[in-house]
This record gives structure tokens, sequence and C-alpha cells, in this order.
């Protein structure tokens, strides 16, 4: 079998993040791979519940993925205290010496990718440099078993997703790919409108506000935490630029603690948000210092949630910063002599810490896996899922397809993922964008 191909042809992307393709990202000669199973966001489960309760499937994942990658050594980095999901994997690992754990103690962000390649190698990847520049290949959990359901013919279809937040019941479950994320919460018993209630798609701290509710569940969809519109976390995404920076004019004392506490500076990288805050206050785009230091910005919300004590949003900042960067054509330069900060460890946030400090410890319950399944009556299923160009579409309005199958391929020579349907039933619509299937 062609590991590669099995993957390239069942849609496999990375389940925990942008969505590269997974074919592309082990099409390389790497010295291990890891299984990424620190499940970053708080209130998420579904790596947890998954490493607990399909440890054989993620680790046959990790062993094709260490075969396609030619990598001697495959290591699954999770968090101690997931003691049964560990039980697990140490039962599933057990006889096969070139797997090995690495259990990582509870703070934020640990599942970073660089965190995790830090963690487990001591080697940082410097800016504009990718995880193979360090021998390293990471994987999501979610990626891990769908390379193992892609070697048995099956492409991703479905979705781990947890519901969180106001919902009454918070669970984790496995949605056809394409349904609507309201059409999701219903599941869990939320009911509740956009007038009332807000919809962050994925983390409390990476994840961004959904505009409209109806938007379809993708490869890379691992939360739905709904919160009322009070809710601070929710005025805070809601704030523009130049009420940011209104209030960094009349607030920010440059204490820098939101540098102290940067991870990525502790690495030993030039991420220094308190220069962002500086040069938008006083609107001097000079006092911004190093750019390279913004696109160095992992985007993780410490700084903000965590680490300003006078509510200020640095990481938001940051984020348009990089946009803007980027736009103009600002690439990231690598790092040399990379120096990480040797009181690291006393700098890790403990989760629990936090989610209080975000006020979301009413929400941090369990969110167990639920058999409760959804039959949409139709779902919108987009034919951009991944980094690269958009898949082009096999399929037309009038025809009818299978669970499974193909209905948008790679466009040639491009960088992309195939999609499936999810359900059976006719094409109904085909956009530019994605491809409407209703249940017959």
């Amino acid at each position: 079998m062609d590991v590669i191909e099995a993957i390239r042809n069942a849609g496999v992307v990375g389940a925990g993040g942008a969505g590269f393709p997974t074919h592309v990202k082990l099409g390389v000669h790497a010295e291990r791979v890891i299984v990424n199973g620190a499940e970053c966001e708080p209130l998420l489960r579904v790596d947890q519940l998954s490493m607990q309760r399909q440890a054989d499937r993620v680790v046959r994942g990790l062993l094709l993925a260490m075969e396609a990658a030619h990598a001697p050594e495959g290591v699954i980095a999770t968090k101690r205290h997931y003691e049964k999901a560990v039980e697990a994997l140490t039962q599933a690992i057990a006889g096969k010496p070139n797997l090995r754990l690495h259990l990582m103690e509870s703070y934020y962000p640990s599942g970073d990718e660089k965190n995790v390649i830090f963690e487990v190698t001591g080697r940082v990847v410097p800016s504009g440099k990718l995880p193979i520049d360090t021998g390293c290949v990471v994987i999501n959990v979610g990626t891990a078993i769908a390379i193992a359901n892609a070697a048995d013919g099956q492409p991703v279809t479905d979705k781990w997703v947890t519901l969180c937040g106001e919902v009454p019941q918070p669970m984790t479950l496995s949605v056809p790919i394409g349904a609507s994320m309201r059409e999701t919460l219903r599941l869990g018993g939320f009911m509740g409108d956009e007038q009332e209630y807000a919809l962050i798609v994925g983390g409390p701290c990476m994840g961004q506000l959904c505009r409209n509710w109806e938007d379809p569940i993708t490869k890379t969809t691992g939360g739905l935490l709904v919160l009322k519109r009070t809710h601070p976390q929710i005025r805070m995404r809601e704030m523009t630029m130049a009420q940011q920076a209104r209030l960094a004019r009349a607030i920010c004392c440059q204490c820098n603690r939101c540098t102290q506490l940067c991870p990525r500076h502790a690495m030993g990288l030039p991420v220094e948000p308190h220069k962002a805050m500086r040069a938008l206050s006083t609107g001097n785009g000079e006092l911004l210092g190093n750019a390279a230091g913004v696109l160095a910005c992992s985007s993780c919300g410490l700084c903000t949630n965590f680490a300003c004590e006078m509510g200020l949003t640095p990481s938001i900042v940051m984020t348009q910063l990089k946009q803007e960067l980027g736009k103009a054509g600002i690439r990231p330069v690598p790092e040399e002599n990379i120096a990480p900060d040797p009181w690291i460890t006393l700098k890790e946030v403990p989760v629990t810490r936090l989610i209080a400090r975000m006020h979301l410890s009413a929400y941090d319950v369990p969110a167990p896996f639920s058999d409760v399944t959804l039959a949409p009556g139709q779902v919108r299923i987009p034919l951009r899922q991944h980094v690269g160009k958009p898949a082009e579409p096999v399929v037309k309005a009038g025809d009818r397809v299978t669970r499974g199958q193909l209905i948008g391929r790679i466009p040639e020579k491009s960088l992309g993922a195939a999609v499936h349907a999810s359900i059976g039933g006719m094409v109904t619509e085909v956009s530019e964008t994605a491809i409407t299937i209703k249940c017959e």
C-alpha cells in the first residue's frame, strides 16, 4: 500500500490547526513523528477522549505516518493528568520499541506545535521555518486516526466536535462535515439565538467569532463554544482597532508583563507584544521594533487572557499587525543562536488558572463522548477546508452521490486536499466555494 497516496485520496488534513494537507506534510525524511495530544485549547475534549477510546487507531496512524515520513521514532505527547488516555496509550504502544509517550504538565499553550517540539526535543523551530527543519513532523490526534482510516479506504467525511459553554448538555460527538453549526448545537439541547448568545468556533483562546450560525462544520472544526453576548470574552472580541488604540493610549503602562509571559518569547523568539501596544498607542510604527517579532507570534492569546492586568488585548493587536505585514509582503526572518529562557518552566501558566482568569470556570465541565447522531437534511461542503487551493468539483447539480464519494479533487500541480460527500443524496448546488447535497 502507498501510504501517501491513500492519505491523499482520503482528503486527510491537519485536524487541529489550519488544515495543512497531510500527504504533503509527510512527504519528507524525518527523525521522528510526534502526535500532538496536548489539546491546547481549554474546555475542548476531542483529543483527550479520542486517545482514551481509540488508542489503537492513534498508534496505527502514527506508525503509518512514520512509514510515510521514513521516521525511525514516534512520540505521542500528551498531558500527564489525562490518566485514562495515558493508560490506554501505554497499552497500545506496548511491545513497540520505536514508540514512546512524552507526558506534559497541564499548562497553556502546551499544545502549540513549537511548544510540543521544544518539550520533546529541546529544539526551537525558528520563525519562518517548519518543524521538519528540526527533524520533526507533528500531526494531531484526529489526523492520526484519519490516517488509519485512510489506510482502510475510508475518506474524511465526519468531524469530532466538542459542544460547550452555555450548551445545556456539553458533549463531544461526531458530525457530518457540511452540517450547520446551529443544527449541531441543537444536539446539545441549545435552542438560543444570536440576539442573546455568541458563538466561538474553536476554543476560547484562539477561536473566532462566528458571524453566521448556518456556517458548516469543516475538517478543522474542533469545538463550538456558546457564551452570552455580555461575557467579557465576547465584548473583547467585538472591539474595533480604533477602540483598542484608545484604550492603549489611556491605560497601557508598558509594564512588559505581556512580553515576560509570552511563550514564544520564553523560547528565545523575538516576540514582544508590549512594543506592539506602544506603537498602537502612539501611532508611531517605528516603536514596534522588530517586525519579525510580530510574525513570530502564535496568537495564543496568553498575553491578553492572562498577562495583562489592564484588560487590554495585545494578542488581537499582534494578529492584526501580522495580517497587515503579510499583505505588505513582509516575511519572517529565521533567528540564529536562539537561547530559551533558563526559567521557562516557571512561566508556564496552569490551565485552570487561565480558565478562571477568563471567567470560564463554570464551563470547565466534562463533555463526554455521545452516541447522538446528526442526520442533516442537507450539507454544504466547502471546497476549501485546508491550506492551498480550493478543490475542483467533479460533480454537478442533479448528480446523485453516496456517502464517501469524491466530490472535489485537488487542482493539477497545486497544494490542496480532496473533499468527499458526508451524506448520500442529490447535489443541488455547485458554487465556487461549496457543494450542497440534499438528503433523499
